[in-house]
């Protein structure tokens, strides 16, 4: 009875005030090794577990980590892809605010089998007020023009076709030439060009605007070689493309002045797509 009747006076005063706090704190240091103590049976079978596990478990574990890395690899291969595809929609955007037309962004969808024929298709058709003849450029330079219209694509003959020419001048001196396609994808050959034409490896070749095709001031190719031989008439010279022709997937279809203005736009798409020259989407760009 004493002693019970002591236990309760101890928890009432425990529970009331803190003069006990002291001898708490003193018991609690006495007791922490009873705690180490009463925990070893839990701990000695975590280790058994973790030492005698069975080889089919630790097989079944280690497909789990490796069907999960897996997983993880392809997400981080895809956020680089994304990564990858925002570098280049960025720099889309970013050439389009020097063009003096409105531009439509279309996506490449396929690439014609035919190696003698350097075509590609994109997702833009008569729905988007595509037309024949219209300039197609990258990110970097002039692709190319639309040969074929259907209501929901294009296809686009790129300027390295051997049966493409085009008019173009050298943007440091004005210089007139006609560069044409080879058949080979990084290959573009002037033709007729004079050994007195003042010409270099290095020089920048822009649309010239003549033809009335492709409208002024596009970069076409930079000028690799210059080969002069005064037993020729002629100079040979091979340029190099500035466009991506075997790697942009987005391109630019640029519109002029007339038909940007009167193309149709179907609800919902072209207003969203369509880049006039001071950034405004949907209208077109001011003189």
């Amino acid at each position: 009875m004493f002693f019970s009747i002591a236990a309760v006076g101890l928890i009432l005063v425990s529970l009331y005030t803190d003069w006990l706090d002291p001898v708490r704190s003193k018991l609690g240091v006495i007791a922490e090794p009873f705690y180490w103590v009463t925990n070893i049976p839990e701990r000695i079978g975590d280790w058994s577990d973790d030492t005698f596990s069975s080889r089919q478990a630790l097989q079944e574990e280690n497909e789990a980590l490796k069907s999960e890395l897996l997983i993880l690899q392809r997400k981080l291969q895809q956020m680089a892809a994304l990564a990858a595809e925002n570098v280049r929609l960025r720099r889309l955007l970013g050439s389009s605010d020097m063009l003096q037309d409105n531009v439509l962004v279309a996506e490449l969808v396929g690439v014609s089998p035919n190696p003698l024929s350097h075509s590609v298709v994109i997702n833009k058709g008569l729905s988007d007020g595509v037309y024949n003849g219209q300039p197609v450029l990258d990110a970097f330079g002039l692709m190319g023009q639309v040969v074929e219209v259907t209501p929901g694509s294009s296809r686009v003959l790129l300027i390295t076709d051997s049966n493409h020419a085009l008019p173009v001048q050298v943007n440091r001196n004005g210089v007139r030439a006609i560069a044409e396609g080879t058949g080979h994808i990084n290959r573009l050959r002037l033709r007729h060009v004079s050994n007195t034409t003042d010409i270099r490896e290095g020089d920048l070749l822009v649309s010239s605007g003549l033809g009335d095709r492709f409208p002024v001031g596009y970069p076409v190719a930079e000028v690799e070689k210059v080969v002069r031989d005064p037993g020729q008439a002629f100079s040979t010279v091979i340029a190099r493309p500035m466009a991506r022709l075997d790697r942009s997937r987005h391109l630019l279809l640029v519109f002029g002045k007339d038909r940007g203005e009167g193309r149709r736009e179907p609800a919902g798409e072209a207003q969203s797509e369509l880049v006039p020259e001071d950034g405004a989407v949907g209208e077109p760009a001011d003189d």
